[in-house]
């Protein structure tokens, strides 16, 4: 028999549904604005840059990972909530927790469908939101191919661990998410509907409830077992504490390995006996849990206290000879993937401290030996070539081969790049920022080789500086640039963007270059890139991204308007090329008369066995300024090709 409460849960007035629906149309509406504009933004930017088959590859993969993951997610989450339901005891025995849980059964069971198809979309949504983030693992795992090279512990191709582990990992953390979900989600509705009871006489818990909650706690041990499987792949690409390597040693290899597989013939029997004895034949939970207690206890003592024994009294007291041959992997490995594999050696013995007696006369190391730093140069390069405070050489300068008069020399090389954080409070309005300083001008360059003024460089190009400097650079541009105008730079923020053109070409609005103390010469933009924006669908389009109203109220805006913006080359770069690792610092160079920047990219793979990894920026760290070139701090990587 079962007891009715005559108090079901008060409902919502009409008043108050109708406000949480606009509440969340509106919330809806402004999110879907949002993406929506973003996405119509950055087709328009990789039109402009003529990428858009990036934009719609990576689009569509994200897409796609979304909706495969999220409906699976949402099928299997929602599918258990309505076996459950379905499960439900016709008759349920009187008690007072039977009591107390009708009221919520009554309110519940007219719109449990809703509820469900509630909760899994919702579980869907964040499952999907999270798989697009891994479109990178997706497509490296659909076009990925062999190296050629097999690891040497299983034989295993190293492509199957750069491009297929990564993924294949995730789906099984996907699979344990999803079966964790639909274990609680069953679990909450057979106890809400009665399958599973903790008052009353009987079972507590009807013959369909455990089936049910058996299986997916069989399904779950199951996925372990592939874990077990898939970890002992995966031990070759960790670091080794004991060892001081990556990939596995000695305990690994003799101990953790076999016991890893042991574990998983454990599983499988494990999720078979879970099946067999919760519901063929004894149709209780005393042999599951048993039987779960057992793998619990194998993997501490055969998972854990095995490899540490071996670890602590059979490779410590030798570790020499035991990590001899494992430690030779690590290194053959290292080499193998930074492309170091056919490297020679040859020994020698720094004891000559006499130079030899040709060096003073050596014109092809002595000349061009470098007395300019451009790790440190640049606050001389500011002091002497900055000639307006919004202009920025930044921190760093580079180095550049040019060929004059003949010889091909290095010279140290920066751009006058404009910085917007410099500008004064009287300069720093929307009009100056996005439409009057829109570039900076000039590439300054000196040879590393040569010093005048009593140390200063001698710039050979883009000097702009006062009178009193003119005698210590040359009065030739020996490095010319057709055009010197500087729209992107490394100085440039997310927001730095600037809009350019007019239709009036006697109108020029762009601060060009400074001429003598004050004043300086205007200029309008000439070149074939930025997004048009003189429609006033892409203005308002563009205020809305932006949160600026002057897209549409300012007369600087006007139909010949052209918007520059993702303006560092790195961010450019890594852009339309967001499957390569960037070299955090980009270098300027004049070619064929035009300033352009140069980007180095390198494939990179973390997964690569028994290579030892490395953090990039940590590498390139000058000694004396302990700056990096590399600006992924943290991320450590391991090269698997060249740029």
């Amino acid at each position: 028999m079962v007891m009715r409460s005559s108090s079901p849960l008060p409902r919502m007035s009409r008043r108050g549904r109708v406000t949480i629906a606009v509440l969340v149309g509106v919330f809806v509406l402004f999110t879907l604005l949002g993406w929506g504009v973003q996405a119509w933004t950055d087709w328009l930017w990789f039109d402009e840059v003529r990428y858009t088959e990036v934009f719609t590859g990576v689009l569509l993969t994200r897409l796609l990972l979304f909706l495969a993951i999220g409906l699976g997610m949402a099928v299997i989450v929602g599918g258990n909530l309505w076996l459950a339901y379905r499960l439900r005891p016709r008759l349920r025995p009187h008690s007072v927790e039977q009591a107390t849980l009708e009221r919520y059964r009554m309110a519940l069971s007219p719109r449990l469908g809703t509820w469900i198809s509630l909760t899994a979309a919702l579980v869907g949504l964040f499952a999907g939101l999270s798989a697009q983030n891994r479109w990178n693992q997706w497509l490296l795992f659909r076009n990925g191919g062999d190296f050629g090279i097999k690891d040497p512990e299983f034989g295993v191709d190293i492509g199957f661990y750069v491009f297929q582990l990564p993924f294949w990992r995730y789906l099984l953390g996907v699979a344990f998410t999803a079966v964790v979900l639909a274990v609680i989600g069953a679990l909450a509705v057979h106890y809400l509907f009665g399958g599973v009871r903790l008052q009353g006489v009987g079972d507590r818990m009807s013959n369909a409830a455990r089936a049910h909650l058996s299986s997916l706690v069989a399904v779950f041990v199951l996925l372990k077992a592939i874990a077990y499987v898939l970890d002992r792949r995966a031990m070759l690409l960790e670091y080794n504490e004991g060892a001081k390597l990556y990939g596995a040693g000695y305990a690994d290899v003799n101990a953790l390995l076999p016991a890893k597989e042991i574990l998983a013939y454990i599983s499988i029997v494990v999720a078979i006996a879970i099946i067999v004895f919760s519901n063929a034949w004894m149709r209780n939970l005393v042999w599951p849990g048993i039987s779960l207690a057992l793998l619990g206890v194998s993997a501490v003592a055969i998972g854990g206290i095995y490899p540490w024994a071996v670890q602590t009294f059979e490779v410590k007291p030798s570790a020499k000879d035991k990590e001899a041959p494992y430690i030779q992997r690590s290194i053959d490995a290292t080499r193998a993937a930074f492309g170091l594999g056919a490297t020679e050696t040859t020994p020698y013995a720094a004891s000559n401290l006499t130079p030899p007696a040709n060096l003073a006369t050596d014109t092809s190391v002595v000349s061009n030996v470098r007395l300019l730093d451009p790790q440190l140069v640049s606050e001389t390069y500011t002091q002497l070539q900055q000639v307006r405070g919004f202009y920025d050489f930044g921190p760093k300068l580079d180095i550049d081969r040019y060929g004059v008069n003949g010889k091909t020399s290095d010279y140290v090389v920066g751009v006058r790049e404009i910085n917007y954080g410099e500008l004064t409070d009287q300069q720093n309005t929307w009009i100056n920022r996005h439409t009057v300083y829109t570039h900076g001008y000039g590439l300054v360059a000196a040879p590393a080789n040569q010093v005048v003024c009593g140390g200063q460089p001698f710039f050979v190009s883009g000097f702009l500086g006062e009178k009193t400097q003119e005698a210590c650079s040359s009065q030739t541009e020996q490095i010319p640039a057709k055009q010197p105008r500087i729209y992107y730079g490394e100085r440039m923020a997310a927001d730095d963007y600037a809009i350019v053109g007019q239709s009036d070409p006697n109108k020029k609005a762009e601060f060009d270059r400074p001429v003598g103390e004050g004043g300086g010469e205007s200029y309008t933009y000439t070149g074939e890139g930025g997004v048009e924006i003189g429609s006033f669908t892409r203005r308002l389009l563009y205020a809305i991204k932006e949160q600026e109203s002057n897209f549409l109220l300012s007369e600087a805006v006007n139909k010949d308007s052209k918007l520059l913006y993702v303006r560092n080359p790195r961010d450019r770069v890594e852009k339309v090329a967001p499957f390569l690792t960037l070299d955090g610092d980009p270098y300027p160079a004049v070619v064929d008369g035009r300033v352009q920047w140069i980007v180095d990219g390198y494939t990179t793979a973390a997964t690569y066995p028994y290579a030892e990894r490395v953090n990039l920026q940590t590498e390139t760290t000058d000694e004396l300024t302990n700056r990096g070139t590399f600006s992924w701090p943290g991320r450590t990587s391991t090269t698997c090709a060249t740029r």
